[in-house]
């Protein structure tokens, strides 16, 4: 009983720590409030906003693969904020939707892999082998955040916990593309997305050992 106390305890505790997605979507909200009501007047989709946001990614990977960093960086910067604006929209809105969510996700995985494609493009171009290579893994490993996060809601974890997160990986490379450091970057976000689907897949296997051991009580 105990036992029990402490992990629901520890579970309230880890609850209420607040990342920097928990964070930025408070700013967001805040700054972003009077166009997302401008919005809601004019009766636009959220689902709209999240196209849009995809087209400026799509857009941000054409112009990466042409060798035009910084222009690349701001569609990419517009499309991140785009990102957060759809959601805001649809809380106020009350179009909340479980469409909408799926579309995002889905939308959200096809931006970064056109962002990365165009990035591949350019760099194979050039012939530079280290970031083709970095560039592969962080793509992959991005994925994988994403995949991990939603194989464990299909267990029933809610696994949103991990230190690098969309938000964090979007601002790392935009970050990268201004200050002409790229393969710092790549580097960062190569390793650091690997690290946070380890970490999403050691969350999950915790969860699930603890439900097993309550339920075998």
């Amino acid at each position: 009983m105990i036992k029990n106390s402490n992990n629901s305890v520890r579970s309230l505790r880890q609850s209420t720590k607040k990342s920097l997605n928990d964070w930025a979507h408070e700013v967001a909200a805040t700054l972003f409030a009077p166009l997302a009501k401008w919005l809601q007047r004019m009766n636009v989709s959220p689902n709209t906003i999240t196209v849009f946001g995809f087209v400026f990614s799509l857009m941000g990977g054409v112009v990466l693969a042409l060798g035009h960093l910084e222009v690349a960086a701001t569609l990419i910067a517009i499309s991140g904020l785009l990102d957060g604006l759809d959601g805001l929209l649809a809380r106020l809105s009350q179009k909340s939707s479980r469409f909408g969510a799926f579309l995002d996700s889905v939308l959200d995985r096809w931006s970064e892999s056109a962002v990365f494609l165009g990035l591949l493009i350019w760099s194979s171009r050039g012939g530079m082998s280290t970031e083709v290579f970095l560039i592969y893994v962080a793509l992959a490993s991005s994925l994988l955040v994403s995949y991990t996060r939603a194989r464990a809601e299909g267990v029933g974890a809610q696994c949103k916990r991990g230190w690098f997160t969309r938000l964090e990986r979007v601002t790392t490379l935009i970050a990268g593309l201004v200050l002409k450091q790229l393969t710092i970057a790549l580097w960062i976000l190569a390793v650091l997305s690997t690290f946070t689907a380890l970490q999403r897949i050691y969350y999950t296997w915790k969860y699930i050992k603890t439900n097993l051991e309550v339920s075998s009580q």
